[in-house]
């Protein structure tokens, strides 16, 4: 059976959100569409989660994702950030699985691997190698949406295989499960 499906990549934040939508057929993997959500001009926190939790939705109904891909949160100095960011993923989870789409987590270290080759890339060097890949004509004004669009790559590359998952793949049942082209 030939693979179709469409994954939604998340960039969690509170000022600007990054999100990207690939299409994947068989083995080819096209860009859909990719941006941000501005949330800087939204006072406080509230306002700024059900931004989110609205326009993620409504993403959903309109591209109707089978799965999600987003970034995990990353190990902080600033607590308060943190927190901040946290909920702003949450949200997004919970726009998606409201909507029965299933996600996954990638750290932004493997996300950057998958896409350059180095978990140490910069911002720049994931949205020029998606630039490539996927062949889009200019770089987007924000960077947050080619991290969201790396995040959907990201998934794809891992055959969904997270950090939800990594967990459920160290036992052997799990592991065929997952792999059933590997029995024999």
């Amino acid at each position: 059976m030939v693979e179709d499906k469409i994954i939604l990549g998340i960039d969690p934040g509170t000022t600007v959100l990054g999100y990207g939508l690939v299409h994947v057929q068989g083995k080819k993997l096209s860009l859909l569409n990719f941006g941000v959500i501005h949330l800087h001009k939204l006072g406080n926190q509230p306002d700024k989660l059900k931004r989110i939790y609205d326009r993620v939705e409504e993403i959903i109904r309109e591209y109707k994702p089978d799965e999600m891909a987003i970034e995990a949160p990353f190990f902080g100095k600033n607590v308060q950030s943190m927190l901040k960011l946290g909920r702003a993923q949450g949200v997004a989870i919970a726009a998606a699985l409201s909507k029965n789409v299933p996600y996954e987590e990638y750290t932004p270290k493997r996300i950057k691997q998958s896409i350059t080759g180095s978990g140490n890339a910069s911002k720049e060097q994931v949205a020029a190698m998606l630039q490539t890949l996927l062949n889009f004509p200019e770089m987007p004004k924000y960077l947050d949406a080619t991290d969201g669009l790396a995040a959907a790559v990201c998934h794809y590359f891992s055959k969904g295989i997270g950090e939800n998952n990594k967990a459920g793949s160290k036992d052997w049942k799990s592991f065929l499960t997952q792999n059933p082209e590997r029995k024999r």
